[in-house]
């Protein structure tokens, strides 16, 4: 019997289902009661509110009920409560507790009115009387008086509260004390001050300045002379950059920095320093160790401050934000705004592999792109010299990721110097292999039956010992591996290269194109094969569609060739179209603004016609030469030497086109010179008639270029160039005789009697302007020069 009680039956999933939809709807009667009785409470309380408002309108308090009414009422109350109770719903045990509740005195006597829940802390029953009190019986017309609570008294029947009224001070007693304080400040602030005279204040803010100089002098000292010992006097250094003092704050500040980045870049090692972890902190070392580590540690926090400290006098500067203190003007901003760039420049070249390098790059790139000309020219300048000596390329990578970002950042609205200082990069893959290759050739040991056969028993134990030691000095060089470098230098060109497309992509029209051109140029080589035909096609888009300027059109070919030049030579491409446009507009050179322009016509030349000899016909090379014939008459003599030189080199390359310098004529028609297409214009027909007017020119040195070329450019005898003419690129000989200065180069010579030539006056053949150039830089009236130059004069003026 027992073990069947225990077993219970499982209850079906009918019963179940039925049960909880019992129990849902019992949920939901509950909740439409709650929301009955609520409602009912809520007018309940409205009514007693209207009832005791009415009372006191009327001063007609109702008579006090007795306890026994009272009772009676809240008894029929709580009946008809109960009779509105779905007691269907409710179980026995609660129905008999609430029963048991109902004949306890406390639970008949409790406020119904009150909203407060059943199941809160029971509170004293109040009685009707306090009930009435709470009421309001008229409304609060005089204004509260202060009160101020004095200290209790405590008596025999207990604590005696003392509170005493706040007198009330009347508005005009206030103002008459306010005025009397402003006037005891002004009687206190009138002290009698020494006043200084101009002459006093400039000697005591001397002495003041040299106070400065001299501790600032002194802690330098100390730091340098040991610097593990005195790195806490850091701080103190640096605590002058928040110099007080108005007289010399300026120029304190400024001094302080300068010293700052001086000692930073002496005191600092040669090595990034990395935080300790938590196991080293904990272990144990020694004395030297524990005194490197504190050095180590003071070193990075104070030139992490030293940064913070340089880069918020940039920001307020900036911002135009004028300190609390208004120890420093808003003028005095800028001058150390400047000094604190100049270091940061310093550091970017001096410490590239100290820690907070990449920060000092975040800082410097922006004011590359500065409004402020001397402030980008100082940055663009300090990131082009690290380009230069960054042999490894970890400074560069990240410079130049920067850039990139910065660049696009500013939608490629940016100053054409940040793309300018890309060519400043030490990349050129073939020099880094060979460098690479020499400097870290593996050694390689004797193998041990090397040792067995040619060496004896102690010398195979020398030779072990010496192997040793080698292989651990070479380990302590840390030299940088070739793969290394070759992965940075690619990384690298792959940043500047996607600069460079997105521009010529989405900006071109923009200032950028020529250093974007420019740049291409130089690293075409580098380029992957397979985008060269796309990019060729994109630069002779931009050249036809006539939105360039010459110089722009003259990159767009220099690109193209350099393209051709390299990885190029394999593929089929005919560049006609670029020799065309060149041809075409080599006339646009003259003695004017674009003579800077002559330098890249004469790289295009040498990349179009020497380096490509194989691939361009005779009838190119002779129009060429001819066309650069004409154009060294009306240019400046530098372009017309660096022309000259450049023909030479085309005459020695092309050796049939020594048929320009004979009168007859070869094969049928006439020379078009105005026809753009140079392979159509038979050049052949024609001669370098220019070269006899060259011979008569006022310089010497196209003088002698000219009878050198009519001679047919020999390298021996009479009509040979000197050597230092003969040596030098056509570039070389442009920059040389350059005619920037507006100076003759080479100089004139002084008037001597012995050598030949005329002594004429110059305001007989020049205008006044002119005239009074040559007085300046010659300082006389009457100068010695040519006689070609003196015929030239006269038939430029006439």
């Amino acid at each position: 019997m027992k073990a069947r009680k225990s077993k219970k039956r499982a209850p079906s999933f009918r019963k179940l289902l039925k049960t909880s939809k019992v129990k849902l709807d019992n949920k939901l009667k509950n909740k439409q009661y709650k929301q009955q009785s609520t409602a009912k409470k809520y007018r309940k309380e409205q009514k007693k509110l209207r009832e005791a408002v009415k009372d006191v309108v009327s001063k007609k308090p109702f008579p006090l009920e007795d306890k026994k009414q009272v009772y009676r009422a809240q008894r029929t109350e709580e009946e008809e409560e109960e009779e509105a109770l779905p007691l269907d719903m409710m179980d026995e045990d609660d129905l008999q507790l609430l029963k048991d509740l109902g004949q306890m005195p406390s639970f008949l006597t409790r406020d119904l009115s009150s909203s407060e829940p059943v199941h809160v802390k029971k509170r004293k029953q109040e009685s009707i009387i306090d009930k009435y009190e709470k009421v309001p019986r008229r409304l609060q017309t005089e204004p509260e008086k202060e009160v101020i609570h004095l200290l209790p008294i405590k008596d025999k029947c207990g604590i005696i509260p003392q509170t005493r009224e706040k007198p009330v001070v009347s508005i005009n007693t206030k103002e008459e004390e306010e005025q009397e304080e402003m006037e005891f400040e002004e009687v206190v602030t009138e002290d009698p001050m020494p006043k200084l005279t101009t002459e006093e204040y400039i000697i005591q803010r001397q002495r003041k300045l040299q106070e400065k100089k001299i501790h600032i002098a002194a802690l330098a000292s100390a730091i340098l002379s040991d610097p593990e010992s005195n790195i806490k006097k850091l701080k103190e250094l640096r605590a002058m950059l928040m110099e007080q003092d108005p007289d010399v704050a300026v120029i304190v500040r400024k001094l302080v920095m300068i010293s700052l980045m001086e000692l930073f870049k002496d005191i600092t090692p040669s090595y990034k320093i990395r935080p300790l972890t938590e196991t080293e902190k904990a272990s144990k070392v020694r004395k030297e160790t524990q005194k490197l580590r504190e050095f180590e540690e003071g070193l990075v926090s104070q030139y992490k401050f030293y940064l913070e400290n340089l880069e918020q006098i940039i920001k307020d500067w900036k911002q135009r934000k004028l300190k609390k203190s208004n120890v420093v003007s808003l003028k005095a901003y800028k001058g150390l705004a400047q000094v604190a760039v100049k270091s940061l420049c310093e550091l970017l070249v001096a410490l590239p592999h100290f820690n907070f390098h990449n920060n000092i790059i975040v800082l410097i790139v922006p004011l590359m792109n500065d409004k402020s000309k001397l402030i980008s020219e100082m940055c663009c300048e300090a990131v082009q010299k690290l380009f230069k000596q960054d042999k490894l390329g970890h400074a560069s990578l990240g410079v130049i990721k920067v850039i990139s970002g910065f660049v696009k950042s500013q939608n490629y609205v940016v100053r054409p110097e940040l793309l300018k200082s890309f060519l400043y990069l030490r990349i050129k893959e073939i020099e880094v292999k060979k460098d690479t290759e020499d400097i870290n050739a593996p050694k390689k040991f004797m193998s041990y039956k090397e040792k067995r056969k040619s060496l004896s028993r102690m010398q195979r134990k020398w030779k072990k010992a010496e192997e040793k030691l080698e292989r651990e000095l070479r380990e302590a060089e840390a030299s940088e591996s070739t793969e290394k470098k070759l992965k940075l230098h690619t990384e690298t060109l792959n940043m500047v290269f996607v600069t460079y497309f997105r521009i010529l992509k989405k900006a071109q029209r923009s200032p950028l194109l020529p250093a974007v051109l420019e740049g291409l140029a130089k690293f075409a080589h580098l380029i992957n094969v397979e985008f060269f035909d796309d990019l060729l096609v994109v630069l002779h888009t931009l050249i036809e569609s006539g939105e360039l300027s010459y110089r722009e059109c003259l990159h767009c070919v220099h690109t193209a060739f350099h393209i051709l030049s390299g990885q190029g030579d394999v593929l089929n491409i005919d560049p006609m179209k670029f020799y065309t446009h060149l041809y075409k507009t080599l006339f646009k050179l003259h003695a004017g603004a674009t003579n800077e322009d002559v330098e890249i016509v004469l790289q295009c030349l040498d990349v179009m016609l020497t380096k490509r000899r194989k691939q361009v016909s005779q009838q190119r090379a002779l129009a060429f030469i001819k066309r650069l014939c004409t154009l060294a008459l009306h240019v400046l003599p530098d372009s017309s030497i660096g022309i000259l030189a450049t023909n030479r080199v085309l005459m020695h390359t092309f050796p049939k086109t020594d048929l320009l310098l004979d009168n007859e004529s070869q094969g049928s028609g006439i020379f078009l010179p105005e026809l753009d297409e140079p392979e159509y214009c038979n050049a052949q027909n024609t001669a370098l008639w220019e070269l006899h007017a060259l011979r008569r020119h006022y310089h010497p040195v196209v003088q002698r270029f000219a009878s050198h070329l009519i001679a047919g450019a020999p390298s021996e005898g009479s009509e040979a160039l000197r050597p230092d003419l003969s040596r030098r690129s056509a570039i070389e000989l442009f920059e040389t005789y350059s005619m920037k200065t507006m100076t003759f180069n080479p100089p004139v010579l002084s008037a001597n009697p012995s050598k030949k030539g005329k002594i004429f006056h110059v305001d007989s053949y020049l205008n006044e302007d002119l005239s009074q150039l040559i007085r300046t830089h010659c300082n006389e009236t009457t100068i010695q020069l040519p006689l070609d130059f003196t015929r030239y004069l006269k038939t430029s003026v006439r």
